[in-house]
């Protein structure tokens, strides 16, 4: 049986959290009422710190907190459209990666082998 998604009243979550402060167990209230522990000690330690008051508070964001901002319908097509343009340009730089590499591998294959023994070539034609 699922609970998730249940709401409860701030009147019920006072009883809850001053029944727990008189004494009851939270693991027999957790039973009783199929809610589970951390949930009862959050409500318990709200009210402890701000009487009713902390149990009044709805869920969602923190004062303070502005919400993002959406962007419009043409700022997502523009955001989409540059997304795009920057994919073709990977893409594209990618093939070029892609073409240097081969063209490199073409010129080192064709190289011949040094047959020396490391030292420089002269610039002086033999036999002068």
């Amino acid at each position: 049986m699922s609970q998730k998604g249940r709401v409860f009243s701030p009147e019920f979550r006072v009883e809850v959290a001053k029944r727990i402060l008189a004494g009851e167990s939270v693991s027999q209230l957790h039973r009783e009422l199929s809610i589970k522990r951390s949930v009862l000690y959050r409500w318990c330690d709200a009210y402890r710190k701000d009487g009713e008051a902390g149990l009044r508070k709805t869920a969602g964001r923190p004062p303070g907190i502005p919400n993002p901002i959406q962007p419009t319908s043409s700022e997502a097509e523009q955001l989409r459209q540059q997304v795009a343009q920057l994919e073709r340009k990977v893409g594209q730089q990618s093939l070029l990666l892609d073409f240097f590499k081969g063209a490199f591998k073409r010129v080192k294959e064709s190289r011949p082998a040094s047959a020396g023994d490391g030292g420089t070539a002269s610039t002086k034609r033999q036999g002068s």
